[in-house]
């Protein structure tokens, strides 16, 4: 079973309103290339659920988001990622702002098949006051208290960067932590998958602690597609981390009159292949270093 596209032919299964998980966590692991994909396309009116980082900031800079759920969109370094700040300093989305646990509950849910996971989280917070849709059940049992009833956050598709996959749709994460890919992939109903290498089937078989960096099974995988450095400007651990010095020079444009456009003519308008020539290459991408935390 041979499941490879290119970026452009996944982006082509996508419509418009669809709801889109984005992998990954704030400048960590982020399929950056089929952002870049979705931001070459006419697709537009998408709610977008993620743990944000520059995916989200700059889907909103093209006007591609109509509603946003999400915990937070940081750059780390920089808190506020720049184009989602503008975005909800003018309004410009709907959003349903949830705590961290609250986001990784509704994906679970909807991985789970259930209509909610009933929690604590949430409890006595503005979470509840600013979200009218989620609601509190009580308990059928002797406790006696209410719980908040956070719901499924079921997806459309879900788009998610790994270190190794195979063509059957293998993936493999060898970095420190998985975050939540694995419930981005079983919230929704096609998952679709870029990998820094392709590699062949029995890789996975050649140490046992490679099985064991396979977070979801391959029937789960819709596509994959083999990009190399398909993560940057965010991380890939332990491949390469992330681009501090493209992050601040991407920051600095959202105060420039032409500062997206510039940004959309320089590292968007072409290829993947340019793309990685106009960052240094691929040899540069993987000497950035890793985090320190």
């Amino acid at each position: 079973m041979d499941k490879q596209m290119t970026t452009a032919e996944i982006v082509g299964q996508l419509r418009d309103g669809m709801t889109i998980g984005i992998g990954g966590w704030g400048p960590r692991r982020k399929p950056m290339a089929l952002v870049r994909e979705i931001l070459r396309s006419d697709l537009k009116d998408l709610t977008v659920v993620a743990y944000g980082g520059a995916d989200v900031g700059m889907l909103c800079a093209a006007g591609k988001i109509k509603k946003l759920v999400f915990a937070f969109v940081s750059l780390d370094f920089i808190p506020l990622e720049p184009y989602f700040r503008k975005a909800r300093q003018e309004a410009a989305i709907e959003v349903m702002e949830i705590d961290e646990g609250m986001l990784l509950l509704g994906l679970r849910a909807a991985a789970m098949n259930v209509p909610f996971i009933p929690t604590a989280v949430g409890l006595g917070t503005d979470v509840l006051r600013h979200n009218r849709q989620i609601k509190l059940i009580a308990s059928p049992y002797a406790d006696g208290k209410d719980w908040v009833a956070m719901p499924a956050l079921k997806l459309d598709a879900a788009l998610v960067h790994v270190d190794r996959a195979d063509k059957r749709g293998v993936c493999q994460i060898s970095g420190p932590d998985h975050y939540m890919d694995d419930l981005f992939v079983r919230a929704a109903s096609h998952s679709y998958v870029t990998c820094d290498e392709l590699v062949d089937s029995d890789y996975f078989h050649q140490e046992s602690s490679r099985a064991h960096q396979v977070f979801w099974e391959r029937n789960l995988t819709t596509a994959v597609a083999h990009v190399p450095g398909g993560a940057h400007p965010s991380s890939c651990a332990p491949l390469y981390g992330f681009d501090v010095a493209h992050f601040k020079a991407y920051n600095a444009t959202v105060q420039a009159a032409d500062g997206w456009e510039g940004y959309v003519r320089d590292y968007v308008d072409c290829s993947h292949e340019q793309y990685l020539e106009k960052v240094g290459g691929l040899a540069a991408i993987r000497e950035l270093p890793l985090p320190i935390f």
